[in-house]
């Protein structure tokens, strides 16, 4: 199987998977940090929202600036100023000042990532795309596997302030990915009004938007636990930061292992969308069991499946919009599935600051994990009914062949 851009995909995944890992590392060290400083529920979850706000917030603006700005331009300007605000971070000990800017770093990660996706698919042409989601996620796993365990033993040992830092210096990643890739997305005016003309809207696509409504659903109900968790690990199991970082470290570990597995052969439209409702099932599932954990040691083979679904069903949506999204709106396509998804976290990190003050951690996890299977459940049927409209061939419907030549 060959690629485009060979070079490109291993230079972007090196770059995301630097990217990744001070991402990681430092959000784990703001979590022990402010738990340790004695920071209530409504802390934690102020950081985590602001992590998501700008992403919901500037979507329709993000949408049209990387369909429309050289790629180039948008991740070294971007990139540039994401290092210089980390940087700040490290010198602040105040939660409302890291708050802002964490909604700062927040803003460029709703540019690059949609710059990121919206490029993949030009560098890896329309047979190399499941291949490439899973060469991207193998450096994402890595750097999000060794960021949070690196946060934990670096907080111990040193505060917050060394990880922040260590992150300023990552997103110079992002700055040298904009200046090295040969692969730039300049979409011309003419072929954005092509793409207009075919009149092509997520909502006009079954598949896609039952997709995307499961998603946001399962999200919703799910992430209320990101909140919860360092409460659950560090309080009602009584683990250390470095336990709770190698927690959060499972599940990108099993996110490895799944992507590359999802990769393995082609698959159809119609039967991705089947297994992706599968997945999600289990997803909620496995939230549900964990919150019946007795110590820490039994999280991390349920963190490790879990991550495992969650790798293959990234692969299976970027293989999915990858083929069915027109390719001058790809920017607008990302950036606003994005805003839905972390929409949908901002709604579950409030949710968690409000009730980890007020219920018990562990009956909140298995609350969460419950709503999950729910949610899931209510919204898979048009998701199931969309994937068995699919064409047998199961390639994308017409609109979509002509995406993979666009």
């Amino acid at each position: 199987m060959y690629f485009t851009s060979a070079r490109d995909v291993y230079l972007l995944a090196v770059a995301r998977g630097v990217s990744f890992l001070g991402d990681f590392m430092a959000a784990t060290a703001l979590l022990l940090a402010l738990q340790e400083r004695g920071a209530g529920g409504i802390a934690i979850a102020a950081v985590l929202i602001a992590s998501v706000l700008p992403v919901v917030a500037l979507a329709p603006l993000v949408g049209r600036l990387v369909d429309r700005v050289d790629s180039r331009i948008l991740l070294t300007v971007v990139g540039l100023g994401q290092a210089a605000s980390c940087a700040a971070m490290a010198l602040t000990t105040n939660v409302w000042v890291l708050v802002g800017l964490v909604t700062v770093l927040a803003s460029g990660v709703a540019i690059t990532t949609p710059t990121f996706s919206a490029l993949l698919p030009e560098m890896a042409g329309p047979d190399g795309i499941g291949r490439a989601m899973a060469i991207g996620q193998t450096a994402n796993s890595v750097g999000s596997l060794a960021g949070p365990a690196l946060a934990g033993v670096l907080v111990g040992a040193f505060g917050l302030r060394t990880p922040l830092l260590i992150d300023a210096v990552t997103y110079l990643a992002v700055v040298a990915a904009g200046l090295l890739l040969r692969t730039r997305r300049r979409v011309s005016a003419q072929e954005r009004a092509a793409a207009h003309s075919r009149e092509w809207k997520i909502r006009d696509d079954r598949m896609l938007l039952a997709l995307t409504v499961m998603i946001g659903a399962l999200v919703l109900t799910v992430n209320v636990d990101m909140v919860v968790g360092v409460f659950f690990i560090r309080d009602t199991l009584g683990g250390s930061p470095a336990e709770f970082g190698f927690v959060e470290g499972a599940w990108t570990a099993g996110m490895l292992a799944g992507g590359w597995l999802a990769a393995a052969r082609a698959r159809t439209d119609a039967t991705l969308g089947r297994l992706l409702v599968v997945m999600h099932l289990g997803t909620g599932l496995i939230v549900l069991t964990s919150g019946f954990a007795a110590m820490v040691v039994m999280l991390y083979p349920l963190w490790l499946l879990g991550g495992a679904t969650n790798g293959a069903e990234n692969n299976f949506l970027g293989v999915i919009a990858a083929r069915r999204v027109p390719a001058a709106l790809r920017g607008k396509f990302f950036a606003r599935f994005g805003a839905v998804i972390n929409a949908a976290n901002l709604l579950g990190y409030a949710a968690g600051g409000v009730l980890v003050d007020r219920f018990e951690p562990r009956h909140i996890v298995i609350g969460c994990g419950a709503a999950g299977v729910l949610a899931v459940a209510l919204c898979a049927l048009p998701l199931w009914r969309a994937a068995a409209a699919e064409a047998p061939a199961g390639a994308p419907a017409s609109a979509a062949s002509a995406v993979a030549s666009s």
